[in-house]
């Protein structure tokens, strides 16, 4: 009788620490970050704040909706060193969204503030 006690618990036990590890695994593989500066697909954010883009450097797919939302209390812009994008003024809590179509490389700046500057690769 004490040794089919030891083994009910043993195997609650074993149940127990089995669950527990299937549980962490899935989390884990559910809940898997995007690296920093990496877009998932279709949609990106790139935020303006403390006269700053973040993220700074920004890397998406051929076809990523990108999105920069001002939220600065003071007016930005977003226009690349190209004739690739330029938004107007954006006021605090604006909008501007490019849809990143060809591969490459586009740094772009804040027209207003030049020292504010970012990068976006398409890949």
């Amino acid at each position: 009788m004490t040794m089919m006690g030891k083994s009910k618990s043993s195997g609650r036990r074993t149940d127990w620490i089995f669950c527990l590890a299937a549980w962490t695994m899935t989390a884990l593989i559910s809940f898997q970050a995007t690296p920093p500066g990496v877009a998932a697909a279709g949609k990106a954010e790139v935020k303006i704040d403390n006269f700053s883009f973040a993220p700074a450097a920004l890397t998406v797919k051929s076809g990523t909706q990108i999105t920069w939302t001002n939220g600065d209390d003071i007016p930005h812009t977003v226009v690349s060193n190209g004739p690739t994008f330029k938004s107007k003024v954006l006021a605090t809590g604006e909008t501007f969204t490019f849809t990143a179509d060809k591969p490459g490389t586009y740094s772009y700046f804040c027209s207003i503030h030049p020292n504010m500057t970012g990068k976006v690769v398409v890949e």
